[in-house]
């Protein structure tokens, strides 16, 4: 499946076929409909499973299959010029990635009627990490890692022009895995929360790896910075244009009354980690990876927690309940006595505790870089 051998590229110099464009339309039309979701949720209810945002989810694994489908078919009983850039996967042969993508829209496409199941047997759930939408987000982790080595393996194939727009497509489906997994994390990573050190850890587990991912496949000095800057444009255009849009809550006990669309949050700051992590790791190259896991890692974090503590009482403070910041912007279900509308933090852990549980996050963002330099390492190999 890898091979250090060059191959024929299937594609005309200058150009980016067609289903590499389709398999980025398809992750970007999933991370719109997933936070689009979110916010139905928590501005209208779930009323419908027929609803805008779920056929913009969806779209994602109708295209994948689609897409990855023709793709495996073409290559396995025609003499497409894919065929020897590609594997064997009982008797199909194909582009590594467009079978992981197969696989991802499968999954996502069936847990459409059980996620519309759940709904019917238990009511609206109010839980990111319910049964079903862990199946569709393995679906949509499938199809980004499918699209991201699809386009890997064709950008380590590419020269000059081509690689380098094959490589911002790579760093945007790097940042939109960056989005999907703090959109998991979305329950822990809130503002009242950012005094936590259990928000820390859940940027540490995944953060780390993505970023590292990004700038050993591709080599690229900035690498890092483009895909914290590529998440923090998607979530801030995410949370400026969604309250354009009037909505009403369907379902109640309505607490917090709403007319607009409410968005998720103001994106964390990632991207001054990010821009570090690209300053130091010329200077790390010539270390074994464990040390470079070990420092990548500790610095991240580091880096990040002290940027982030502070803004956060910036986010709780009445200069950011504005369109820019959107601290206002909170569920029609949300108790105007709890902590978020009252803006307080979470009440603060007994020092051993708070330490114990900063421990565990950095121990979790150097694990998360060293798999992530691991990951990359492979992925810069990989031709098929």
């Amino acid at each position: 499946m890898a091979t250090s051998a060059p191959l024929n590229r299937p594609f005309e110099p200058g150009s980016i076929p067609w289903y590499i464009w389709l398999s980025a339309l398809g992750v970007a039309s999933a991370m719109i409909g997933v936070h689009w979701d979110i916010s139905w949720h928590r501005s209208i209810g779930r009323d419908t499973f027929w609803t805008p945002a779920h056929l913009a989810i969806q779209l994602c694994g109708v295209i994948a299959g689609i897409t990855c489908g023709y793709l495996i078919l073409a290559t396995t009983f025609t003499k497409s010029a894919l065929r020897a850039s590609s594997v064997n996967v009982l008797g199909f042969r194909g582009p590594l990635g467009a079978f992981i993508c197969a696989w991802g829209g499968f999954t996502m496409i069936t847990s459409a009627p059980f996620d519309d199941w759940w709904h019917n047997a238990y009511g609206l759930d109010v839980k990111i990490l319910s049964p079903p939408h862990i199946v569709l987000a393995l679906g949509v982790a499938g199809v980004q890692v499918g699209a991201l080595v699809l386009i890997g393996a064709m950008m380590n194939r590419a020269t000059g022009a081509v690689r380098r727009n094959l490589e911002l497509l790579f760093f945007f489906i790097c940042s939109m895995i960056a989005v999907m997994f703090m959109t998991l994390t979305l329950e822990l990573t809130h503002r009242v929360l950012l005094h936590d050190p259990i928000a820390y850890r859940a940027v540490a587990l995944f953060i780390p790896a993505v970023l590292a991912i990004a700038a050993r496949s591709t080599g690229r000095k900035w690498a890092a910075t483009i895909v914290a800057g590529f998440y923090t444009i998607f979530l801030l255009g995410m949370t400026w244009i969604l309250p354009l849009f009037p909505a009403q809550p369907k379902l109640g006990p309505v607490f917090n009354p709403v007319t607009a669309f409410m968005p998720n949050g103001f994106p964390l700051l990632l991207i001054v980690p990010a821009i570090a992590l690209d300053l130091l790791w010329p200077r790390l190259s010539k270390l074994p990876v464990w040390q470079q896991a070990v420092i990548g890692g500790t610095v991240f974090l580091a880096i990040y927690w002290a940027v982030e503590w502070p803004f956060a009482d910036f986010l709780q403070s009445p200069a950011a309940r504005n369109r820019i910041f959107g601290s206002q912007y909170e569920a029609y279900m949300q108790d105007p006595k709890g902590y978020s509308l009252t803006y307080r933090f979470v009440p603060a852990l007994p020092a051993a505790q708070f330490a114990g549980g900063m421990v565990i996050a950095f121990i979790s963002s150097i694990l998360s870089m060293w798999v992530g330099i691991g990951t990359g390492n492979w992925l810069k190999r990989v031709r098929r």
